[in-house]
Parts: structure tokens; sequence; C-alpha cells
């Protein structure tokens, strides 16, 4: 794959030393690459991306994976509330209104996978923005495809089914999980769904609890977030 140069001056050093240990997906909102790119090259826009990729699949680095990039803002996973010391950001070129184009879907694939193996990033810290920030932030939104990235050992996903809801077990193991973004409960379940069950309305059920126990066991970003 070819990765074409686009540097931005928004960029920094990680704080305290630290390695990327996420990959954060985001979409842009915007359906032109070149805007893209020259908003996220703007010194006034203060934010930027490590990789664009374009519906083509055409691919951009904007800063280098060893550096410090602007595109999480606020949030949080487990116990990690910088985000942008501890992540990799890709923009993917989408207005939030059409599906992912599948040439960029495939570059999108080869980029994660090339990072998670030059980082050593679990399949688990591959998140989207939605998850670090539910509610303030929505994006890559239920039209991507996570299912499909699991499958090839890129994300995690779940198929679990069960009956019973209640919401005092779901927060405890949406903590366990690394949802820790202090936000609503019916914030964080939209969140949820939109990447877990997209399409799915309506009150808590028994499967969104089913697939947060499921995630919970599988992958406990943070076991000490349980209730005694």
């Amino acid at each position: 794959m070819k990765v074409e140069s686009y540097p931005t001056p928004n960029q920094g050093e990680r704080r305290d030393g630290a390695q990327p240990d996420i990959v954060l997906l985001h979409y842009t909102a915007m359906p032109d690459t070149a805007t893209v790119l020259k908003r996220l090259a703007n010194p006034e826009a203060e934010v930027s991306a490590h990789y664009v990729v374009s519906p083509e699949g055409g691919v951009w680095q904007m800063v280098d994976e060893a550096m410090r990039a602007w595109h999480a803002g606020a949030g949080r996973w487990g116990a990690c509330d910088d985000v942008n010391s501890r992540s990799i950001g890709i923009e993917i070129v989408n207005a939030a209104k059409e599906p992912f184009a599948a040439p960029q879907m495939r570059s999108v694939e080869v980029l994660v996978a090339g990072i998670m193996e030059r980082w050593r990033v679990p399949p688990e810290r591959v998140l989207g923005h939605s998850d670090i920030a539910p509610g303030r932030k929505i994006d890559p939104g239920p039209r991507f495809d996570w299912r499909r990235l699991a499958l090839q050992g890129l994300a995690v996903w779940s198929e679990a089914v069960g009956e019973g809801a209640g919401w005092d077990r779901f927060m405890q193991d949406a903590r366990v999980f690394g949802y820790t973004a202090e936000v609503e409960r019916e914030v964080l379940l939209q969140a949820f769904r939109d990447r877990f069950r997209p399409g799915v309305t309506g009150e808590l059920d028994g499967v969104d609890c089913a697939r947060m126990v499921d995630l919970a066991a599988q992958y406990p970003v943070d076991p000490g977030a349980a209730l005694a």
C-alpha cells in the first residue's frame, strides 16, 4: 500500500514518555479528501491525525507514529485520560451519510494491521472516537463495519445473546471493558449499540447486557472498575 506524505504542524511530543497502545478510528464528516487534508494541516484549526484514508483507498500520513497528533480531544478509555498521547489516529473520509467504500475499507485494514504489528496493539485497543468520548463524538458511526475488522483480528466483536436486562450490571461491565467516560447511561448505550448493534433502538435489553458481559469477560481493560 502506497502512503503519501502530507505533513502538519499540529503535533507534539507524547506526554510522560507514553507510547501508542490504541488505534483510534474517526470519520471526517466531510466528503472531500483535499479539504480534509488542508484543514488538518492548518495551524489555526489545531486538529490533526496520523493518517487520512480517502474513499478511493488513498492514504496520507500527516504525523509520524511516534509523535502525538491532536485528534482525540477530551475522552477516556479505562484509566487512560490522555488518549492523544496513547493513540494513533486514523481519519476516514466519509460524510456520515453513506457506507464506507470497499477500497477505503481495504486500506484501513492494511493500515490498522501494520500499526498493530509495529506497536503490539491488541485488537481490543482498536477503538472508535465514540468509544472514548460517547455523546460528544459519534464517529465512525453505525455504518462502519466493525464486525468485518473483528473477523480479521483487527478489532473485537460479540454475538452473545441473553435475556434479562439491568442497568447496574450493564454499567459495571461497561467500565470493566473500558467505557469509563462520565456520561448518562442512555448516551453510553447508544455509543455501544452504534458499534456492536448498529440500527437497534429502544430500551436496554438482554442482548445489550449479554454482549457487554461477554466483552468485559474477554477483554477487561480495567478489572478494578468492577463492583465488589
